[in-house]
């Protein structure tokens, strides 16, 4: 795995990414577009195990081009990384081993709230709202990564 400055550095600025929110259960995915500058929920992966991860994911990579990943990185509020934060560190090494695309971790510090607030104030009812909130709040932190990339 790369940092976002190495990742920076390596991207063109033509390239689409996708972004990832590693549950325990569900993997939400976003996509965004050549110009990496809008982030779209894409789809939910419901987790069975990490051999099926890679597969959907080199799936996805390769039907739409991508030529990066970004994984959101459960950082404490404080700064500390708790279980989950090794958790999705586990994942992503495995993700970075398995496929043929840069891979960095960006903090995703209240993606999920911000993915859930946003969705209340575009006014979708609150059952869809938690039925996307993992695609949502992976495209929350993609375009928090990609904005960064493109500043």
């Amino acid at each position: 795995m790369i940092t976002i400055e190495e990742f920076k550095k390596k991207q063109s600025e033509t390239s689409r990414l996708i972004g990832l929110d590693l549950g325990s259960k569900r993997i939400g995915v976003s996509i965004c577009d050549e110009k990496q500058s809008i982030a779209t929920p894409f789809k939910t992966i419901n987790k069975t195990n990490n051999n099926d991860l890679i597969n959907e994911l080199k799936k996805i990579i390769e039907e739409n081009n991508i030529k990066g990943i970004i994984i959101g990185y459960p950082i404490n509020m404080d700064g500390s990384l708790g279980p989950s934060a090794q958790s999705v560190s586990d994942v992503s090494k495995n993700i970075d081993q398995n496929v043929d695309v840069d891979v960095c971790l960006w903090d995703e510090r209240l993606s999920t709230v911000g993915a859930f607030n946003l969705s209340s104030q575009l006014d979708v009812n609150v059952s869809k709202r938690e039925k996307n909130i993992d695609q949502n709040a992976a495209a929350f932190i993609l375009q928090g990564a990609i904005d960064y990339l493109n500043n």
